[in-house]
């Protein structure tokens, strides 16, 4: 058992229009510059064990990357430190752009 629940692009556009939740990109510095899903924090994944902290609260914690791998790492290890409520985009941005959802820049 992960901890963590796997969200598609849609539900993410959904919880994104209704509800609280920080939404973090885990991927390196040169991928972000390409976009970001509005609303995102930039935590690289390298850099989560050193600002982990900084993601507390009850609202709805929401990890991606690129194609969800290095993003379901992060939900892991986040849920492993006792925080509840965590997300992983399966699929990462290349969903996101796939369901035709918007990009936006850091």
């Amino acid at each position: 058992m992960s901890g963590y629940k796997e969200i598609e692009a849609s539900d993410l556009q959904s919880m994104l229009n209704s509800s609280n939740i920080q939404l973090v990109d885990v991927r390196n510095d040169d991928e972000v510059a390409r976009g970001i899903i509005p609303g995102a924090s930039h935590i690289p994944l390298a850099l989560l064990p050193l600002k982990y902290e900084s993601l507390n609260g009850d609202d709805a914690l929401v990890f991606y990357c690129h194609s969800g791998m290095r993003s379901a790492q992060a939900a892991a290890f986040i849920v492993n430190k006792g925080r509840k409520n965590v997300y992983n985009l399966r699929g990462g941005v290349l969903a996101w752009g796939k369901a035709s959802l918007p990009f936006g820049q850091k």
